[in-house]
């Protein structure tokens, strides 16, 4: 299907190639060379994090002129308001074109349709004769969105935060997004939000939004669980308000992209995906693993001759810089050093794809076939795109609708119930050394002991 792709593709087998545009070719690398190889290109949290707690303790201290001294610091905006009016809100729905109203509508539709899927319902069993136990989820009443703004506004992300946020049945959905140097939020955020039933949108960005949604001001609730991708300060600063008793969805961080492809792969959409994702920032980073050094020489290839007409190409640039092309020798170890690194996205183009399927353990979201590109999962196919990055999908799942939900347990004791599992609480609070949890017990099978 794509051999037409890789006829005139040479076989280089060098151990470490730097191109001229400075994307490393890695060949066959050992196994204790892959953690250096992997590593994301990052900043040290303990110099941001110093920054995050300054600008904390000011919020902390002075609310809402501490979030307008950063804003102006920060954003250039000099607004003396920060919650975004109806009047706003108005203005807005006549700026955003229909064609764009109707594409915003048909993806929050697809979002919708696969969280509301995510409901599950109260479990109820009796553990024991007389002991009934169930557990029932209830939303988090207070949230808060924090979506970039700049020269990628990501209106995209409000489908994807605030419409799981309503099925959940959160009672209190807070926005915040940087402002333009107008004091202005990109109306199509400001559509996606009204659509979508956020309660209330603030026009501030970066450390003091989190701060500020962390901590409460004169203005913007303090909310109970903050949600969103960012750079590093505003994941920093996530990290930060945890310190507070503030939950999170999870370390969000630089956006990032793992590819694995063979020859069965179109190399001009490897390409395009790769290069979808390292226009989101300079930190961002993105890989190819191939176990077909063609395919790795093609999709180089294609890479740049696309990077030459990207309206963000020196971002992307600056990404490619510090990503990787990797050929290894089997499918094997493909698996294995994708499931060490744990990309936020995977795509799998490869003939063998049920193997990677089935064998994927560490990821974010996965896409898969030539037809699947990671920007659907981004605007429309109807998943989440907050994901976790910098290794984190090893450990924490993607947003989802019971991001948005606790799950109570509940139980029910009768006097029978009591009287089968009493003597067992009694023999392990005495051995645990705690005679008032043993009391607890004995005073009740002695009630219902006395009626016999």
């Amino acid at each position: 299907m794509t051999s037409e792709y890789f006829s005139n593709i040479s076989n280089d087998k060098s151990r470490l190639v730097t191109t001229q545009n400075n994307m490393k070719k890695i060949n066959n690398p050992t196994k204790n060379t892959w953690s250096e190889i992997l590593k994301r290109p990052t900043q040290s949290f303990v110099d941001i994090e110093e920054t995050v707690k300054g600008i904390f303790k000011e919020i902390q201290q002075k609310g809402d002129v501490a979030v307008q001294k950063y804003t102006s610091l920060f954003d250039g905006s000099t607004s003396e308001t920060i919650l975004v009016s109806p009047e706003e809100i108005e203005e807005a729905k006549v700026l955003v074109s229909e064609e764009l109203k109707q594409a915003i509508e048909i993806a929050k539709n697809n979002i919708y349709k696969f969280h509301e899927a995510q409901k599950t319902q109260k479990i109820e069993i009796e553990t024991t004769e007389g002991v009934f136990c169930w557990q029932e989820k209830r939303p988090i009443q207070k949230v808060g969105l924090y979506i970039p703004g700049g020269s990628a506004p990501l209106f995209s992300t409000v489908l994807m935060l605030a419409t799981p946020a309503n099925i959940a049945g959160c009672t209190e959905i807070v926005l915040c997004s940087p402002p333009n140097k107008q004091g202005k939020i990109n109306p199509a955020i400001l559509y996606a939000a009204n659509l979508c039933g956020v309660t209330k949108i603030f026009k501030v960005g970066g450390i003091q939004a989190i701060g500020a949604m962390t901590f409460g001001t004169e203005t913007i609730p303090q909310v109970y669980k903050i949600f969103g991708p960012g750079n590093q300060f505003v994941t920093v600063a996530k990290q930060v308000a945890t310190q507070f008793g503030v939950g999170i969805d999870m370390p969000a961080g630089p956006s990032e992209l793992l590819v694995y492809a063979d020859e069965t792969c179109i190399p001009s959409f490897v390409a395009s995906d790769l290069l979808s994702q390292a226009e989101h920032g300079i930190d961002s980073q993105v890989i190819l693993v191939t176990t077909n050094n063609k395919v790795l020489l093609a999709v180089e290839k294609e890479i740049y001759l696309q990077l030459e007409k990207l309206p963000r190409k020196e971002i992307a640039a600056q990404a490619i810089e510090k990503s990787k092309l990797i050929l290894v020798e089997n499918e094997q170890l493909a698996l294995d050093l994708i499931n060490e690194y744990g990309p936020e996205h995977f795509i799998i183009c490869s003939k063998n794809e049920e193997f990677f399927i089935d064998g994927i353990q560490n990821a974010g979201s996965v896409f898969i076939g030539n037809f699947t590109p990671e920007s659907a999962g981004d605007y429309a196919s109807g998943t989440n795109h907050t994901l976790p990055t910098n290794g984190y999908a090893k450990t924490y799942s993607g947003v989802n609708l019971d991001s948005f939900m606790k799950s109570m347990t509940f139980q029910k004791i009768t006097e029978k119930g009591i009287q089968n599992i009493g003597k067992s609480i009694e023999i392990m609070a005495d051995a645990e050394g705690l005679q008032a949890h043993k009391n607890a017990v004995t005073l009740r099978l002695n009630k219902v002991n006395s009626k016999q």
